[in-house]
């Protein structure tokens, strides 16, 4: 940091910030826009850019009913991967990581995207067979893979308890090289920003009430700062999908879920890369201020509360102290939860919706972060084109009810669930 800029920031931190420059503007709500997106978290953010930049749409609202990025954005565990053994799940997220590697540059701000690596554990033979056949699988659809023996894992995680009489024997590891971890209000702001400089209003503190439906048409939607007519409406708002959909007479195939999430206090550099164990169910990486963030399974009961219980929490502490016995020396210093919309088979719902002009990204289960980019892109195209991009053709809302099921054993806890 030069000396420049420290005095800039000790004279602005002195006045309350008075002269720092918006990052994005405050607008208040137009009449009507031509699209209006609920939700701005990354999927909703990132949408909005997406349809400005790659389909010259601007006149957007991005509705939040709190804080930007104040949901599951700022509540997951921030691992990025594209670790899927289906050919269609592959290329989507495939898509989605390269988009995370040129983010930074793509929007001019610095979302700490760091490609440390994603090491998924196998605990028996018949799981390193499994991640044998998902390595293949990937490096067929154009991603990359490795099989590590326990040796390679040890020297990759030195901290890993990799002998022979280990609670859960490590038999080897599928890692992803450039998988790894991002800054999770990196994300939000970087799109807000970018979203913004290209026209797009982004209204916080609104919440949506009703949605505005005239013969199988959305006109608009109801908020707490009053009607807004739109020709197109989508929603992106993770764990609340299905209480949006009910407003236009949907019920859809998810449940709401707490999936809760926790970090120690912040120790020197020890874990440079992401280790996910499904059997131990439970997965952990550091961030850059040296905190372990861990987490692990669902809380299995329907809730939209941001929190969960104890039970859960003890549950992931023990399994990371079992894989990592030098670490039950560190106190935690807090948890919170996200609200995870699991779909039916375990994927995506990325679609129009049988309400012309009304159109749904949610289900994302354990998936949303890591697919924030790829997301937002193909919902873009899906918004402005009336149809979906090939890359989320199969994620269709109507295969729940023509069983196409997507069913991905590798979008859940097995890889690390975020």
């Amino acid at each position: 940091m030069t000396r420049y800029s420290i005095f800039s920031l000790a004279r602005n931190a002195l006045t309350g910030h008075k002269n720092w420059p918006q990052a994005w503007r405050s607008p208040e709500p137009k009449p009507e826009y031509d699209v209006i997106i609920i939700g701005a978290g990354g999927h909703g953010l990132g949408t909005a850019y997406y349809l400005a930049k790659n389909h010259g749409i601007t006149n957007i609202a991005v509705l939040e009913k709190g804080w930007l990025g104040g949901g599951n954005t700022g509540r997951n565990t921030t691992i990025v991967r594209a670790n899927y053994e289906r050919t269609e799940n592959e290329l989507f997220y495939e898509h989605s990581l390269k988009l995370w590697e040129t983010m930074s540059q793509d929007l001019n701000f610095n979302v700490m995207f760091s490609q440390r690596g994603v090491i998924n554990l196998a605990h028996s033979d018949a799981q390193v067979d499994a991640f044998q056949r998902r390595g293949n699988a990937m490096i067929l659809n154009g991603s990359d893979a490795m099989l590590l023996n326990p040796a390679e894992i040890k020297a990759r995680a030195p901290h890993l308890d990799c002998s022979a009489d280990a609670r859960f024997p490590i038999k080897g590891g599928l890692l992803q090289p450039r998988g790894g971890t991002a800054r999770h209000d990196g994300v939000a702001w970087g799109y807000a920003r970018a979203a913004d400089a290209r026209g797009v209003d982004i209204i916080q503190n609104c919440e949506v009430t009703g949605l505005d439906i005239s013969n199988g048409q959305i006109t608009g939607v109801q908020t707490t700062r009053g009607a807004i007519k739109a020709k197109k409406v989508g929603i992106a708002v993770a764990g609340h999908t299905g209480h949006l959909a009910t407003m236009a007479g949907m019920r859809l195939p998810i449940e709401s879920h707490v999936l809760q999430a926790m970090v120690s206090e912040p120790v020197k550099p020890c874990l440079d890369t992401v280790i996910t164990s499904g059997a131990v169910h439970c997965y952990i990486s550091q961030s850059d201020k040296g905190e372990l963030v861990m987490g692990g399974d669902l809380d299995f009961y329907n809730s939209y509360a941001q929190r969960g219980n104890f039970p859960r929490i003890e549950d992931v502490v023990s399994s990371v102290i079992t894989m990592f016995p030098s670490f039950s020396r560190l106190r935690l210093m807090r948890t919170w939860g996200g609200v995870m919309d699991m779909s039916m088979d375990g994927s995506p719902i990325i679609s129009k919706t049988p309400t012309k002009g009304f159109y749904i990204n949610g289900g994302w289960c354990y998936g949303g972060f890591k697919a924030t980019p790829g997301s937002a892109w193909v919902f873009a195209h899906t918004i402005a084109n009336d149809e979906p991009h090939e890359l989320n053709g199969q994620y269709r809302l109507e295969r729940f009810q023509q069983g196409h099921m997507i069913d991905e054993h590798g979008a859940g806890p097995t890889p690390g669930a975020h």
